[in-house]
């Protein structure tokens, strides 16, 4: 590998380290060609994300342009300050990614900048395919799959760990005026936007996130038959990072929904401990824990 190349994919190692708090735990688990790769497109992700949240970030919306020619430039093989870049360009070979996913991406983070509220589900859910379901159409080219069904149970996984963030990150997103809880199922369940910006947990609030559980979890138990069509050194992966988000799910019951003063995490002993299962039982039994 050229050194221009390593450096890129170094870089792309580095900020996936820092600030991968709960992909980290799982990309680990890939084997080396695959993980560097999964840190490419991660450092990507995240490239575009923090232009969205950064609210010092002047023009924006020129910042976005900016990486849509960036990376037009460097899918016709030119190359550009950023230096994430060649690494993402590799692994876009290397697994024949297609272009038009990263595009997508890109409009669904900016999409932030535009949109803070969503009048129904449909709309939420088309905005978690941009920002999430594509990311992992982009994953399992890298980590390989046997059957076009894996595409719709990659969409579904996606889904259902942008929803979990969504439910997890209310206040933080609150205080930046967005609310990603659809319009129509707050008025349902009578909850007011005036409410959710002062952090109000009432019975409609409470109704309200149990619905949002319920409808997460129904695409968690999609999401897991991904496990059917990936390739054996990738069911790790997908695994641990299901059994990790689901467990951010469970942490917002066991909160009785208070996300406004309580964040829903897990230690890193929990997310080690999810990691040591899975390896326990794979040795033991030659077979995927998740699906005992």
């Amino acid at each position: 590998m050229e050194d221009y190349l390593q450096d890129s994919y170094d870089t792309c190692t580095q900020i996936t380290k820092s600030e991968a708090k709960n992909f980290y735990y799982a990309f680990v688990t890939l084997p080396t060609k695959k993980r560097i790769a999964i840190y490419a497109v991660y450092a990507f992700a995240r490239y575009c994300d923090d232009i969205s949240d950064d609210p010092e970030t002047m023009n924006r919306s020129e910042k976005f342009l900016y990486i849509r020619q960036e990376l037009a430039e460097s899918l016709d093989g030119k190359l550009t300050k950023n230096p994430i870049m060649p690494a993402l360009m590799d692994t876009i070979n290397k697994f024949q990614i297609p272009n038009s996913y990263f595009y997508s991406l890109i409009d669904g983070v900016e999409m932030d900048l535009i949109k803070s509220r969503f009048s129904s589900f449909q709309e939420l859910k088309d905005y978690c395919y941009k920002v999430a379901s594509i990311v992992g159409l982009i994953s399992i080219h890298i980590f390989g799959y046997k059957d076009p069904q894996a595409n719709q149970y990659a969409i579904d996984l996606g889904i259902a760990m942008q929803l979990t963030n969504i439910m997890r990150d209310l206040q933080e997103d609150a205080d930046r005026d967005r609310i990603y809880l659809p319009q129509d199922e707050m008025n349902q369940f009578g909850y007011k936007e005036a409410d959710l910006l002062a952090g109000v947990i009432n019975d409609n609030f409470t109704q309200l996130m149990q619905f949002q559980v319920q409808r997460a979890r129904s695409y968690f138990d999609s999401g897991i038959k991904l496990l059917d069509f990936l390739q054996d050194d990738a069911i790790g992966c997908t695994s641990i990072l299901h059994r990790l988000y689901s467990r951010i799910l469970d942490r917002i019951e066991e909160n009785a929904y208070d996300v406004f003063s309580n964040r829903a995490s897990l230690t890193s002993f929990e997310k080690i401990t999810i990691m040591a299962r899975f390896f326990l039982m794979s040795i033991i039994n030659k077979i995927n824990p998740l699906k005992q």
